[in-house]
């Protein structure tokens, strides 16, 4: 497992005061005999589940191969701490979000993370316990929205201290009830933040943690890094740090972007075939190389931008 340090400079304004790590799974179908390869039965393939973090800004923070089923709390636990010790001999000091979905809440990763000083903000399975700490706003949710009904969604906000028989102390659970033309809907998260209320917590917060699916969707489909077809996992793990450093080059092309410009916010695919994929001509010289495009050439103000910044890509 590596740590991806941001290249100085342009992305890299100096040590940050606080960080938020965004750790989740994905599915990788595999068809071949390729070693940790596992059956999926929610995917009914065989393939990987590698474990993928990003920071809250998009940028990639390491990826691990592993087989195809939910992680373990142990298993969690010890990815975490290899993933610490290698931010903390960076940045000792820098405060730690951990934001991740119910899979993550585990009472081994919330001792840890206590234990450890990392503030957490995490997805918990709804139970028959947390369910009876909102019988009540559910039912009056449900009652307000079935008595006045409209296209939006009515939501409610409840927090209480509870937790699971298998944690080692009660937490700040915030539940959000919400109840429209599909029905009620509840969901529980679980954290140690202490300085803003439910509302804000849930959507300000944990809400944003849906970011790293369009991440994630950047790396696997834009970048292809689901092409883990190598007989060994030594090295389909090594191709998976390949792809990381793809994704720091397309990302950092696009943070160099005018802010409010479209290719700021462009996908990678977008920005590979409209600046990257496009007929050139190629001189190489002593000194220097040339490129030169054609007069007829689209976006060539932003392409002139481009490389007008690509220096400071440059460690």
């Amino acid at each position: 497992m590596i740590f991806i340090a941001s290249p100085p400079g342009l992305f890299d304004p100096g040590v940050p005061k606080r960080i938020t790590l965004d750790v989740d799974d994905t599915f990788d179908a595999v068809h071949g005999g390729q070693q940790l390869r596992l059956f999926n039965a929610h995917y009914d393939e065989y393939g990987f589940q590698p474990i993928v973090v990003f920071d809250g800004e998009g940028r990639f923070i390491t990826a691990v191969l592993r087989p195809a089923k939910r992680p373990g709390g142990k298993e969690i636990k010890a990815f975490l701490r290899r993933l610490m010790r290698a931010i903390r001999a960076n940045w000792p000091n820098t405060e730690i979000l951990l934001r991740a979905d119910s899979h993550y809440c585990s009472p081994e990763v919330l001792d840890w993370c206590r234990a450890n000083g990392l503030d957490y903000i995490l997805g918990v399975a709804p139970t028959a316990t947390l369910r009876r700490h909102i019988e009540v706003l559910e039912a009056s949710t449900k009652a307000r929205f079935e008595a006045a009904p409209r296209d939006d969604k009515i939501r409610r906000f409840k927090e209480f201290f509870d937790g699971a028989k298998s944690w080692s102390r009660v937490e700040r659970i915030i539940a959000r009830v919400e109840a429209g033309p599909e029905g009620p809907d509840t969901r529980f998260i679980v954290t140690n933040l202490n300085k803003r209320n439910a509302r804000v917590l849930y959507e300000e917060v944990y809400c944003r943690r849906g970011q790293a699916e369009n991440h994630i969707k950047s790396f696997k489909t834009h970048l292809a890094a689901d092409r883990t077809s190598c007989t060994k996992a030594s090295a389909n793990q090594l191709r998976l740090f390949l792809h990381a450093g793809a994704y720091w080059l397309m990302w950092g092309l696009r943070v160099s972007m005018p802010k409010r410009s479209m290719w700021r916010v462009a996908q990678f695919d977008t920005l590979r075939l409209r600046l990257i994929k496009i007929a050139a001509r190629v001189v190489e010289m002593k000194t220097m190389i040339r490129v030169h495009l054609p007069t007829s050439c689209p976006g060539q103000g932003i392409l002139r931008f481009a490389l007008g910044r690509i220096p400071r890509l440059v460690t």
